[in-house]
């Protein structure tokens, strides 16, 4: 009888889940960003959620929840409910780097997420200040070597991506000395100023130091060169795959076990967004790409990312705190 009981109350379950996914959405969603009001994450939000809102007919409530390089906020939507009405929007380093170099992170990138898509995209530039006399990655790491402690790199915070590669290039390299801000506007001054000679950076991160001829790009962590930028080298072809490919992306997901055509709604909705030719020039002005990758592919994007990361931190003996 027991055992009669389970399964009819199992049946009962699967049945109200599939009727909640049908009736999706029926009150406001809210999302949650691990960051300070007002940043990235906000302007990526607003461009795609006007016209979402209007076909799913419901709003979405974005929330900033800054704190612990990210884990605040990633944590509280790992613990939410899996019902389709509590997402992250959070940048890429969150589902790659953030477990592998703090201590007592609140969340796994693989296994508390339910992935839905990669929103936008923007590669990783090597930007150095304009005065330093070199013209290729080769150079510097050569004058890096020539002058072990000397030559300072900067980064947006300790433990982000940029950091990492500023650390396992230093290594590479004979030494530097890493000095890292609060925030990307604080480096990008850092390195207009000759505070710091290097950041690894986005283009929206370093574009007004570019625009005024303080700083120079020497190389993009591009598969291929950048239409911005024919005349810069990958890292890969300047002899450095260990810097290889890198970028600074935007991505949504979901608690772990939200139902499937919840979380493949939710894309389809974005891609609708994306291809906006409006929603494009926005992104596109701001030095970001419009991806909108399939639930399947982000969730391929972080597994890979979560293993990068964790093999830079192990090669540049990186210790968490």
């Amino acid at each position: 009888m027991n055992a009669v009981r389970n399964v009819f109350a199992t049946a009962l379950l699967l049945l109200a889940s599939h009727a909640a996914a049908q009736e999706w959405p029926a009150k406001p969603i809210r999302v949650v960003i691990p960051s300070a009001a007002g940043g990235i994450g906000d302007v990526v939000m607003r461009n795609i959620a006007t016209s979402m809102e209007a076909r799913l007919g419901q709003r979405f409530i974005v929330e900033a929840k800054p704190g612990a390089g990210g884990d605040i906020g990633a944590s509280e939507i790992a613990r939410a409910a899996p019902d389709g009405y509590s997402l992250l929007l959070a940048p890429t380093a969150v589902y790659g780097a953030l477990p592998f170099v703090q201590k007592n992170v609140h969340y796994h990138p693989v296994e508390s997420f339910a992935p839905v898509t990669m929103v936008v995209d923007a590669p990783v530039l090597l930007v150095i200040n304009a005065g330093l006399p070199v013209n290729s990655l080769k150079e510097l790491a050569a004058r890096i070597r020539a002058n072990p402690g000397k030559l300072n790199v900067g980064s947006a915070g300790f433990g982000t991506p940029g950091h990492l590669l500023g650390e396992l290039f230093g290594k590479m390299s004979g030494g530097m000395l890493s000095v890292t801000y609060n925030s990307g506007p604080q480096v990008a001054m850092a390195v207009q100023t000759n505070e710091v000679q290097m950041v690894f950076a986005t283009l929206a991160g370093i574009r007004p130091q570019l625009a005024g001829g303080s700083a120079r790009v020497i190389a993009v962590l591009t598969r291929a060169r950048m239409p911005d930028f024919p005349g810069v080298a990958t890292a890969i072809e300047s002899g450095f795959p260990e810097v290889g490919e890198v970028s600074s992306g935007w991505g949504i997901v979901a608690p772990k076990g939200t139902d499937s055509r919840i979380t493949g709604r939710l894309w389809a909705e974005v891609r609708v967004s994306l291809a906006d030719p409006a929603v494009k020039k926005r992104f596109a002005d701001a030095g970001q790409l419009a991806v909108g990758s399939s639930p399947e592919e982000f969730g391929q994007f972080i597994r890979d990312e979560s293993a990068r990361w964790k093999r830079v931190v192990d090669q540049v003996g990186f210790q968490p705190r």
